[in-house]
């Protein structure tokens, strides 16, 4: 499996496994475990490998700069969720908000990167969702 189809495959089962998860209530240990191990695959993929993808060339100015920083700071809130969700599920804590606080963060979080990558579809067509969907949904 090549980089971009794992980036892909995680993203988009995080996203789902995120909504399915709190439409639970948090209650369902298949869930939450399921969100947890694709969360920090999908930070470790980063780690290791880096951002697949940059803020691209019709981004300008302070939006330009700052997508790296904001962009990283996804994968820590992301990472900081889904440890904080494995440990919850193995009887420990860690120190900081609770799961919910922080599952209800990411999802505020992640509203606001996918407006943010709709605006930058739209607006700028510098083709942010091709990206990152399957290319099955290129042509829709």
């Amino acid at each position: 499996m090549t980089r971009r189809r794992a980036t892909i495959l995680l993203h988009w089962s995080v996203a789902t496994l995120l909504l399915l998860h709190l439409a639970a209530g948090g209650t369902n240990v298949m869930l939450a475990w399921a969100f947890a191990l694709t969360g920090l695959a999908m930070l470790a993929l980063a780690l290791v490998f880096g951002l697949m993808s940059g803020p691209g060339p019709k981004l300008e100015g302070s939006l330009r700069r700052a997508f790296p920083a904001l962009q990283w700071g996804m994968y820590a809130l992301l990472g900081w969720s889904a440890a904080d969700t494995l440990a919850g599920l193995l009887d420990l804590s860690l120190p900081g908000p609770d799961a919910r606080t922080l599952l209800m963060s990411l999802f505020a979080a992640s509203s606001l990167h996918a407006l943010f990558h709709l605006w930058r579809h739209t607006v700028l067509h510098d083709g942010a969702l091709r990206r990152i969907t399957p290319r099955l949904l290129h042509g829709m």
